[in-house]
């Protein structure tokens, strides 16, 4: 369970921006065993919310105290238990909410400013926040881990006891196998550097570098700002990007880097420790009429041999598809976020579904362009799609969706344990809530006694 942010809230009144500075006030305004809940811990997760451009009303806020004061439940226990603190992922999530702090505001002075602290006392704050989150997550573990193996019989109690309108819906899903060409990439990427490669000798020779930015980069988000990005921290660029970039004075130009993104050249603008706004030129591998009716040439020698029986798909896939991750399978596509051979209509490339929305199971596509999964955008591919099976919209059964019934009973299971140790929790545990809370519509009414008359 991850601390949520926790926002004040008075009743009748609003907190002035006096208020919101730590050395102004820092008093409990929740008391829960050994464990408080303060103004200044409020306001840190108030300031971080408004950082993230998100907002809260009375209710959210309300349900927002409620996960905090559970949270440290769960934290009490986690100590009582004696659990260790998993100290690599806090240094990991650290060193990203850093980054993405930094990259909001604008750098340490800007953080400062905004925070009324210190970059040593947020950083400080901030790891002993994320200290306790694994602690809680850990705790949470611990419990799920405690209830019963889930059984068959466990799954037919939930379909026989669950109303037929409130069973899970499984939507469509379809399963795929491809054959794929690139086209000749690395031709490709060397006509994009010697693109590259002009502008940069362009900007050397006078040329601006925001100008050639705005008429050719492709990243489109910074080329309309002269392909500036703003001051953020080297952690949420490319590695590649970012050594090249802190590597550079201002004002020089880098020689050319490649990223999965494509191929860049920058000028670095500014720099403050591991934080630099630089501007850039994105320009991509391009490919050209002639690469796509060499590659469909060649799928279209494939598909017909395959219709004539003379290979079968799965054999022609191992010995021709270019797609590494399908080929070894005999070219069945897999999800590369779950690696299930289902797929849902979200989870396929428009082009993909484009190929097989119209197929009978067993039949192919005609052969189309579409992308991989590298990069944040993918690189061009060519490829036959063959539509192997459609599994339709359905409302959940025993007989063909045990595997997802199953999840949906253990996570049951899991939240039906975490909700009776917190409703035990509650009543054993010494527990005050400043009565500014207490028009609160608490989902556990026993937080209601709680409140401080």
């Amino acid at each position: 369970m991850k601390r949520l942010i926790l926002t004040l809230l008075a009743i009748g009144l609003a907190i002035s921006a006096a208020a919101q500075k730590y050395n102004t006030i820092d008093k409990s305004i929740a008391v829960v065993g050994n464990e408080l809940v303060t103004v200044s811990d409020l306001e840190g997760e108030v300031q971080m919310m408004r950082a993230n451009g998100m907002s809260s009303d009375r209710t959210m806020r309300c349900e927002i105290l409620e996960n905090m004061m559970q949270s440290k439940l769960l934290l009490m226990q986690a100590r009582l238990d004696s659990l260790n603190v998993n100290n690599d992922m806090v240094e990991a999530e650290l060193q990203q909410r850093l980054a993405q702090v930094r990259t909001m505001l604008g750098g340490d002075e800007k953080v400062e400013e905004y925070f009324g602290k210190s970059m040593y006392r947020l950083r400080k704050d901030w790891k002993q926040q994320l200290e306790e989150n694994s602690l809680i997550q850990q705790e949470s573990q611990q419990i799920a881990k405690g209830i019963p193996d889930v059984t068959p019989y466990d799954v037919r109690r939930y379909m026989d006891t669950t109303d037929v309108a409130n069973l899970p819906i499984v939507p469509i899903k379809y399963k795929l196998s491809q054959i794929c060409v690139y086209p000749d990439r690395e031709k490709a990427k060397m006509e994009c550097k010697e693109r590259l490669l002009n502008l940069r000798e362009r900007i050397t020779n006078g040329e601006k570098f925001a100008t050639l930015a705005r008429l050719y980069s492709e990243d489109e988000g910074s080329a309309r700002k002269g392909g500036e990005l703003g001051m953020a921290s080297r952690d949420i660029f490319w590695p590649a990007f970012s050594d090249a970039a802190m590597s550079l004075k201002p004002g020089n130009i880098s020689q050319i880097v490649e990223t999965p993104d494509g191929f860049h050249i920058i000028q670095v603008i500014e720099k403050k420790g591991d934080m630099f706004n630089a501007r850039h030129i994105l320009l991509k591998p391009k490919y050209t009429d002639e690469d796509r009716e060499k590659g469909f040439a060649r799928l279209d020698s494939l598909r017909t041999a395959i219709d004539e029986g003379k290979i079968s798909f799965e054999l022609a896939a191992r010995f021709f598809s270019q797609d590494p991750a399908s080929r070894t399978n005999g070219g069945q596509m897999a999800d590369p976020q779950t690696g299930s051979a289902y797929f849902e209509i979200d989870q396929m490339k428009p082009e993909d579904f484009a190929a097989v929305e119209h197929l009978e199971p067993g039949q192919m596509s005609q052969p189309i362009t579409s992308r991989d999964n590298e990069g944040r955008d993918g690189n061009i591919v060519y490829k036959i799609v063959r539509l192997d099976k459609v599994v339709p919209a359905h409302t959940a059964t025993f007989e063909n969706d045990y595997t997802e019934l199953l999840g949906d009973v253990r996570s049951q299971k899991q939240q039906d344990a975490l909700d009776d140790f917190i409703k035990k929790k509650i009543g054993e545990t010494y527990i005050i809530i400043d009565p500014m809370f207490g028009n609160c519509d608490f989902s556990r009414k026993e937080w209601v006694s709680k409140i401080r008359k």
